[in-house]
């Protein structure tokens, strides 16, 4: 059994627990809880990662939402 196992304090985050991060922080919302956990557990190319990846997805969700608003007030 490694130190891992033993403590889950220290385990690496989860997927989950790192997009909940990325949200929180994107929305301004996150807690100083989470964020001393995300600091102290998380590696920060992962975030960094997640980061750009939500960024990404954001943008192109916007400009998808602006072309139909404007194809749909044109047609």
């Amino acid at each position: 059994m490694t130190d891992q196992d033993k403590d889950p304090q220290q385990a690496p985050l989860t997927l989950r627990e790192m997009l909940q991060s990325v949200f929180a922080a994107a929305l301004g919302v996150q807690s100083g809880k989470n964020r001393s956990r995300d600091f102290s557990r998380g590696k920060p190319s992962h975030f960094i990662l997640l980061g750009v990846l939500f960024t990404a997805l954001f943008v192109v969700i916007l400009l998808g939402a602006v072309k139909l608003i404007l194809h749909m007030a044109t047609g």
